[in-house]
């Protein structure tokens, strides 16, 4: 008899499908047959049935917050069955005690989490009967029936496990020391709330307050450009003034002066340069490639577009979902021309074929044994499901998928990219620039989304001769840097905070290590906004006034460096390749714990928070203090006092007065001081740094308050 313990209690619904069965309160019998001649159980985990001991487990004096317990580091770690999961975990131990039972096989996910989660059990379990480890990437019968069949070793995960239980530990370490550390100094300081700190949350967080510190901080120039029209040889297009590779001019009198002298103007074409760009289709898909994707195009949030894939993996229908590798195996793409055999009956996809390309196995962009990891890129299954019988959310990724693969087979897309220099009266440059489609290539499958800025340009040759139209000048002013989308900060983190253009991407992603792995970066956004560090609006990520405080108390300390805890998951990775030690990973843990909590009580006397973040700083744990008095309430004679997130009427509880500000507008904090100015004169002094909804544009107002309206309005600057 054997017992196989999955990770979800669908999965091993899933697992025990493709046998004769029958179902138990929490496990399900398996009758024999030629995989298991004496039968066997398929029993499952619910997630994490187990987790690590809370502090106060360990010694009684560590359930209080106070500097003077920490460190607070265990000589040894226990892990405890989580309270409401433990009716499984019974049955878990029952089964795994039975004295029939020869063999255990370990089917939790393919992944490090998966590794962690069955192992804990059977280590909480007490079992001693050997093991073999279930090690597939997709759950169709084909997949399942070949695993069990070529089930791996228990040494040969050993490692992987090693990595992930040492992932806990450091991270309980650095979670539980710093997380206590830094909400009783900020509490010193007057800032009542649990401030979470986490060995990849807080580099992340890092990232997110310098950039929102970047579009703060940013000053906005004013500058003019010169656009001319022309007519050259009956052919009208349009350039733009340019001296020693800038169009920006910094006066609008020398805009003007340069456009006046351009009108009525003759003008000749003085170079015409085209150049032919080839691109290649794009790689397979990694999970925080795709997650990047369903953002882009569809908004997705990347815990959604997991919890997604998740789901259409359980169907069956794609690879494993937390894959890191954009590339596939030999043997996986000897099934791709049965898969796309089986898209062509699609009539979603009838018009891409036949393909172009009829396969990819020699090609090594795709197909590379040595460039797999744990797992290949994800794919579409021989499994294709009938599309009417998936959820909307469901058939968006799947068709990203099933592109992805279909594009595989196609040629590269090649277009031509025109530059006209054009002289007016032999003395002002203006340069034309434009994009002509030469081959469509694999954009057949996967077209741009964005329009194209570019126009199409004439034909021209130097030398020839015209006229200007007209010339005109506009004004435009610096912008500050771009927020980032959920789907940036999933490349952001994969990048270690690197900035890397999207002709790079690819290839600079497959040797950098970044925060977290692909399985937790979703997790850990959501984790951010659960916590009241960000939030996220119109897909845009801003950074709360605690997320400030949090970061600029931690200040150069290790934990706020994307690149340091880049570095710590190389470290662990060489663990589950056998090239490092978890105990000496630990021991520096402790060490930079250690340091980092004589350095921060050392600190914390020279921090110095700003008063925006200060007023806009909501309490999370403890009640607020409320001024008692911001000002006389605009509908009535009340008082206008601080009510958390909003300014709002005393009066509220008596009359219902229904007077209320947000604390913020338009992505810029409404301080107390401001309020009051507000409240007093009707009319705020001007505010910088609003931001264009939509656009990440900034703006500056002041803020004044319509009697007629009886709500708040913008007072924008006479322009001079």
């Amino acid at each position: 008899m054997k017992l196989i313990i999955a990770e979800k209690p669908d999965q091993g619904m899933t697992l025990a499908s493709i046998f004769k069965m029958k179902k138990h309160q929490g496990y399900i019998e398996i009758f024999p047959n030629d995989i298991f001649p004496q039968g066997a159980h398929v029993t499952w985990a619910i997630g994490h049935l187990c987790q690590l001991s809370a502090p106060e487990k360990y010694k009684k004096d560590w359930k209080k917050w106070s500097l003077d317990t920490l460190p607070i580091i265990p000589e040894q770690f226990q892990y405890e069955v989580t309270k409401d999961k433990a009716k499984q975990f019974n049955i878990i131990k029952q089964l795994s005690s039975n004295p029939d039972l020869t063999e255990i096989i370990h089917a939790g996910d393919a992944g490090r989490e998966g590794e962690l989660i069955i192992r804990n059990i059977l280590r909480l379990t007490g079992s001693r009967v050997p093991m073999k480890r279930l090690w597939i990437s997709s759950l169709t019968p084909k997949a399942i029936k070949e695993g069990f069949l070529a089930l791996l070793d228990e040494s040969d995960t050993r490692n992987l496990y090693y990595e992930a239980y040492t992932r806990a530990c450091a991270d309980w370490v650095v979670g539980m020391n710093a997380s206590r550390l830094y909400s009783l100094l900020l509490q010193q300081k007057g800032f009542s709330d649990v401030f979470s700190v986490g060995r990849v949350q807080t580099p992340t967080l890092a990232l997110i307050v310098k950039r929102e510190q970047e579009i703060q901080n940013f000053v906005s120039e004013p500058f003019w450009e010169v656009n001319a029209q022309f007519k050259v040889k009956g052919k009208k297009y349009t350039g733009k003034w340019e001296k020693d590779g800038e169009t920006r001019i910094k006066t609008k009198e020398l805009a003007e002066k340069i456009a006046s002298f351009c009108r009525d103007k003759e003008v000749q074409v003085e170079d015409v340069q085209a150049e032919k760009k080839e691109f290649l289709p794009p790689m397979l898909y990694n999970l925080s490639a795709l997650q990047a994707e369903a953002n882009r195009r569809f908004k997705f949030p990347p815990k959604k577009t997991l919890d997604v894939l998740q789901k259409l993996y359980q169907k069956g229908i794609v690879s494993y979902p937390r894959s890191d590798s954009r590339h596939v195996t030999e043997g996986e793409a000897e099934m791709f021309p049965e898969i796309l055999r089986k898209m062509e009956s699609k009539e979603e996809y009838k018009e891409f074929f036949p393909l172009p390309i009829s396969s990819i196995l020699q090609n090594k962009r795709y197909v590379n044994d040595k460039k797999v990891t744990d797992h290949y890129a994800i794919i579409p299954t021989e499994q294709v499901p009938d599309l009417g019988r998936l959820s909307q959310d469901e058939k968006i990724l799947y068709d990203l998928i099933v592109r992805s693969l279909i594009a595989a087979h196609y040629g590269k897309a090649v277009s031509e990219y025109t530059t006209i220099k054009t002289l007016v009266d032999g003395r002002a440059l203006f340069l034309s620039k434009g994009k002509v489609q030469l081959e469509e290539g694999w954009r057949k499958v996967i077209p741009q989304q964005e329009k194209e800025k570019e126009p199409i340009l004439p034909l021209l040759q130097a030398g020839d001769q015209g006229t200007v139209l007209k010339a005109d000048v506009k004004e435009s002013k610096t912008q500050p840097p771009k927020r980032y989308t959920e789907g940036q900060l999933i490349t952001l983190m994969k990048s270690a905070g690197k900035q890397i253009e999207d002709k790079e991407l690819e290839k600079v992603l497959m040797k950098t290590e970044g925060l977290g792995t692909e399985a937790t970066r979703a997790g850990i956004i959501t984790m951010l906004k659960e916590r009241k560090y960000i939030d996220i609006k119109k897909n845009l990520v801003y950074a709360n006034s605690k997320a400030k405080i949090l970061i600029e108390a931690i200040g150069t300390e290790i934990l706020a460096s994307p690149e340091m805890t880049a570095k710590w998951e190389q470290r662990l990775k060489d663990i589950s390749d056998g090239q490092a030690s978890p105990k000496q990973f630990m021991e520096q843990t402790n060490k930079m714990v250690g340091h980092l909590i004589s350095a921060s009580i050392e600190n914390a006397g020279k921090w110095a928070f700003s008063e925006e973040d200060k007023e806009g700083f909501i309490p999370g744990k403890f009640k607020q203090k409320r001024s008692a008095n911001l000002g006389k309430c605009m509908l009535c004679e009340g008082k206008v006092v601080d009510k958390g997130s909003f300014y709002g009427c005393s009066n509220y509880n008596k009359t219902k007065c229904t007077f209320t500000i947000s604390k913020s507008i338009m992505g810029k904090t409404i301080t107390q001081k401001l309020l009051k100015q507000l409240l007093k004169d009707g009319e705020t002094e001007l505010v910088e740094g609003f931001t264009s909804k939509g656009k990440d544009k900034t703006f500056s107002a002041k803020l004044s308050w319509d009697r007629q309206e009886n709500r708040v309005k913008f007072l924008f600057p006479q322009k001079a």
